[in-house]
């Protein structure tokens, strides 16, 4: 017949040792909670950490762009400034073509100054040189200046960013009215030679 005296020592013992282990067990799972959570919280915290570094770095883009910007508002009278002379090399073109107020005049005091040195008794020819030759001389004189002035305003427009804004582009409709204004400057320049050479409607003969 077995020992109760043993019998209780190795129950208590066992159950001892099963409540040992259950406390181990129970630290153990404590701790690998621990340790789940403190993983979490340095995973959050570098996922924190990485969402201001992005957050820095839109701001340092947006600061940039709004720098770019800020420059490109600066340097727009120079587009302006263009645009500007691009018209009035179209414009003087126009004059030079269809003529303006000062070679009207000018033609109109040629003639009144060929009346005045011409006597009566000069020949046709004479007369007709000092009168109407001179003003239609005078007259093509003034549009190949405005036709020299609209070519060099018009070149100049064109060549202006190569000098004062390298790298910069251009605007489209500047160039188109510049190339204009160059256009109009050398027809009309070629027109003011041909007629003050007499080589296009010249001086009708008087034989």
């Amino acid at each position: 017949m077995p020992d109760m005296g043993t019998k209780t020592a190795d129950e208590t013992g066992a159950e001892t040792g099963a409540e040992a282990t259950t406390d181990e067990q129970k630290v153990s799972v404590t701790k690998s909670a621990d340790d789940v959570a403190e993983s979490g919280t340095e995973a959050a915290d570098g996922r924190g950490a990485e969402l201001d570094a992005q957050d820095a770095e839109d701001a340092e883009d947006a600061d940039a762009e709004d720098l770019a910007d800020g420059a490109d508002l600066a340097e727009g009278p120079s587009g302006v400034g263009q645009g500007a002379g691009a018209v009035v090399s179209v414009a003087l073109g126009l004059v030079s073509l269809t003529g303006g107020w000062i070679g009207t005049v000018a033609a109109a005091r040629e003639t009144l100054v060929g009346q005045l040195q011409t006597s009566s008794s000069a020949s046709v020819a004479k007369q007709v040189k000092e009168v109407y030759g001179d003003a239609w001389a005078t007259t093509a004189l003034w549009a190949g200046l405005f036709a020299l002035a609209a070519l060099i305003t018009g070149v100049v427009v064109l060549a202006r960013p190569a000098f004062g804004a390298p790298g910069k582009a251009q605007a489209p409709w500047i160039k188109s009215v510049a190339w204009a204004g160059v256009a109009l400057g050398v027809i009309g320049l070629l027109l003011a030679v041909l007629k003050y050479s007499d080589a296009l409607l010249g001086l009708p003969s008087t034989g």
